[in-house]
């Protein structure tokens, strides 16, 4: 009975320890949504701007054109960059989005396209190498607080190989799976095509706004040149941010369940120590009865 009890307190101490990390990380996961929702928010403007700019210059200038406009029926290999995060301890956030992408590059193949694997995030680095796959490019370490520098990196290889051509080791489109941030309780996956860009061209009597006729200079395709890797760049950023904000809510979620898990197993020990202790006070109880009773029949004797 002694040795059940001292296993029961061991085991309520350890429950209390893990308690007081998971309440803390919760806390921790809490305070940096905020900051990641403001930094989704504070990308805003510049994404709208700049598509704004975007759909206006290929609205009133039929005559332009890019590479990364058009399709590219010819080759026949599909880039899927796979927005996973860093760290762990955020439940079915990572699972969720690597089957999204498991699943895409299933339909690709079925469509007589070769996938080609590009992974943000130790956790999606390691799901890939531990099976032996193969991945065009990796990055890592900026999962939970991306900067616009780290969308630039990513846009700026995917751009490059999106004009290369099959045999010098291009792609001929570009999908992105990442998780949005819908609300603290709910976070999407979304599986979205990046390149060849679809930009619908605005006019007049549609029904909605049609975008400023724009003067470029010193000409429209030069603008266009620098406008549309800064688009993919934006929509890059934004991207890595909803996925910063969803691994945050993952966290606190996860964390605040397994605090509730942890009180609920220290009620169950609380209760089983309680129980333990009065057996054994019982038994010392009913150990002195009977000694006092052998000690008075003794007596009579």
């Amino acid at each position: 009975m002694a040795a059940q009890l001292r296993q029961l307190r061991q085991q309520i101490k350890t429950v209390k320890s893990t308690a007081k990390i998971t309440r803390a990380q919760e806390m921790i996961a809490t305070s940096r949504i905020v900051k990641a929702q403001q930094a989704v928010a504070a990308s805003k403007p510049y994404a709208s701007q700049i598509t704004q700019a975007l759909s206006a210059l290929v609205s009133h200038h039929v005559g332009v054109d890019h590479p990364i406009l058009q399709e590219q029926p010819t080759d026949t290999r599909s880039a899927v960059l796979i927005v996973t995060s860093d760290r762990g301890f955020c439940g079915a956030y990572n699972a969720n989005v690597i089957r999204e992408a498991e699943a895409l590059i299933k339909a690709l193949r079925d469509e007589g396209r070769e996938p080609v694997p590009y992974v943000v995030g130790n956790k999606g680095i390691t799901w890939y190498r531990f099976r032996g796959r193969e991945v065009a490019q990796t990055w890592h370490g900026f999962s939970d607080r991306p900067a616009f520098g780290h969308a630039e990196q990513i846009g700026r290889r995917l751009t490059e190989d999106f004009l290369k051509t099959d045999a010098e080791g291009g792609v001929g489109e570009i999908h992105v799976v990442y998780t949005e941030f819908v609300s603290m309780l709910t976070q999407a996956v979304q599986v979205k095509r990046l390149m060849p860009l679809e930009i619908e061209e605005a006019e007049a009597g549609e029904g909605g706004p049609v975008p400023p006729a724009y003067e470029f200079e010193p000409s429209a395709q030069a603008a266009l040149d620098l406008l549309l890797p800064n688009y993919v760049e934006s929509r890059i950023f934004h991207m890595l941010l909803q996925s910063a904000a969803s691994f945050q809510a993952s966290v606190r979620r996860a964390m605040k369940s397994a605090t509730d898990n942890a009180n609920d197993l220290l009620g169950v020990y609380t209760r089983q120590m309680n129980q333990a202790r009065q057996a054994a006070i019982t038994q010392e109880i009913s150990e002195i009865v009977g000694g006092a009773d052998a000690l008075a029949e003794s007596g009579g004797e």
